[in-house]
Formats: structure tokens, C-alpha cells, sequence
């Protein structure tokens, strides 16, 4: 157990590094990695609509990716840090983070801001501290 706990920050701090390349890359890491197509976005969650897409439904597909990813590096973040010093900052810091990264890419080339990215970043880290919340008072009845 003594070695499991680094490693999940390990991991928590690589999570964060990751997102904020795949965030201010110029263009989709991970559509050059699937497809070798710098433009087309790869979908975390499952798509019930045919390629291709209408707009409104790829910002709806984006929206998913942002919220499931926020939702993963807070939920881990939280865990981590639930009973640390550090919590309340860890939660200032994911939060911060899941506004700041969106807003840059009004200045990355082949980027765009979105406010429905905002909210889905917000609502996944929203979500987990939420989460994160309930367990805690759960558990201060034990």
C-alpha cells in the first residue's frame, strides 16, 4: 500500500500534463494518433450518429470528451488528496485549470474557444467534488 499512493499521484500529475498538451496542442494529438489525422477528434463516449456529423453534434460529442475527461483528473485529484492539507488547493487548482486551458485556446492556432467546453469542464470537475462531498460526509458518521 505504501507504493500505491505515489504512484496514483504519479499518475494524477501525468493526467494533468496530458491534458494540458492534448488541450494547447494545435490541432488533436489523439486524432494523429487513431486516425493520423491532426483534424478529426476521436470520441471518448459512444456516438449514436453516422459520420458525418452535423456541427451541433460534434460540439455535443467535444462537450462529452471535455466533461469526461475533467471528470477523471478531479475524481482522481480528489481521492487522492481527500484527507490532505492540500485538498482545498487541489480543488482551486482543477477548477483554475479546467477554465484557464480552455480560455488559451482563443491564442492557439486551430484551436477555438468554446463555452460549452467551459461548462463540460466545469461540470465534470463539479460533479466529482460533489462526489468527493457526499463521501466525506458518509463517512463522518462512521
Amino acid at each position: 500500500m505504501d507504493k500505491v499512493i505515489p504512484f496514483l499521484k504519479f499518475i494524477f500529475y501525468i493526467s494533468i500534463l496530458l491534458l494540458i498538451v492534448i488541450t494547447l496542442y494545435p490541432g488533436s494529438l489523439l486524432g494523429i494518433l487513431w486516425y493520423g489525422d491532426p483534424v478529426l477528434q476521436p470520441n471518448l463516449a459512444l456516438n449514436p450518429y453516422y459520420a458525418p456529423m452535423p456541427k451541433h453534434l460534434y460540439t455535443l460529442a467535444s462537450t462529452i470528451n471535455h466533461f469526461i475527461a475533467y471528470f477523471y483528473v478531479a475524481i482522481l485529484g480528489f481521492c487522492l488528496y481527500v484527507r490532505s492539507r492540500y485538498f482545498q488547493k487541489t480543488v482551486y487548482l482543477i477548477f483554475f485549470l479546467s477554465i484557464f486551458l480552455e480560455v488559451l485556446q482563443i491564442i492557439v492556432p486551430r484551436r477555438v474557444f468554446e463555452i460549452y467546453d467551459v461548462f463540460a469542464n466545469l461540470a465534470g470537475v463539479l460533479l466529482a467534488y460533489c462526489l468527493i462531498k457526499v463521501y466525506k460526509f458518509l463517512n463522518s458518521y462512521k
